[in-house]
């Protein structure tokens, strides 16, 4: 719970950053376009396209983010989620060598049923543990991805 907690802290600052950007950087694109110049209009106007590309990135990780807290509630009312019972570092974090004892389990899971996406939410969790964030992600979004068709 603590881990979870600290995520959604960090996406919430993140989210309050990238806003305050993405202002600051819409009132210098209207600050140059309104120069008249040429230069001034296409570089406002160049800089109009990074808060763009900034907001769908934002929406993409939050909507990323309320999947995950709802395929993690339903395993949860499910009791379904696995027991976290790996021994914690220093840091609160699963010992690492620990989690990835474990990971051939949620591996093999996915093997035998790759259409459940609480295999592959599982897997993300055990990816997780074993500190692979990039691949948690992918299990994580295989699993929403899963959960929606």
């Amino acid at each position: 719970m603590k881990q979870t907690n600290r995520g959604r802290l960090a996406v919430i600052v993140m989210a309050a950053l990238l806003a305050l950007y993405l202002v600051a950087v819409i009132q210098y694109a209207i600050t140059l376009m309104s120069t008249g110049e040429v230069v001034g209009v296409v570089m406002g106007i160049a800089l109009l396209v990074l808060p763009l590309i900034g907001a769908w990135l934002l929406v993409r990780e939050l909507l990323f983010v309320l999947h995950a807290q709802k395929l993690l509630a339903q395993l949860g009312a499910e009791g379904a989620l696995p027991v976290d019972d790996l021994p914690r570092m220093p840091s609160g974090r699963a010992d690492p060598v620990a989690a990835d004892a474990q990971f051939p389990i949620y591996k093999s899971a996915v093997e035998d049923a790759p259409d459940d996406w609480r295999a592959w939410f599982r897997l993300g969790l055990a990816y997780d543990a074993s500190g692979d964030r990039a691949r948690a992600r992918w299990a994580t979004r295989e699993a929403i991805r899963l959960q929606k068709s």
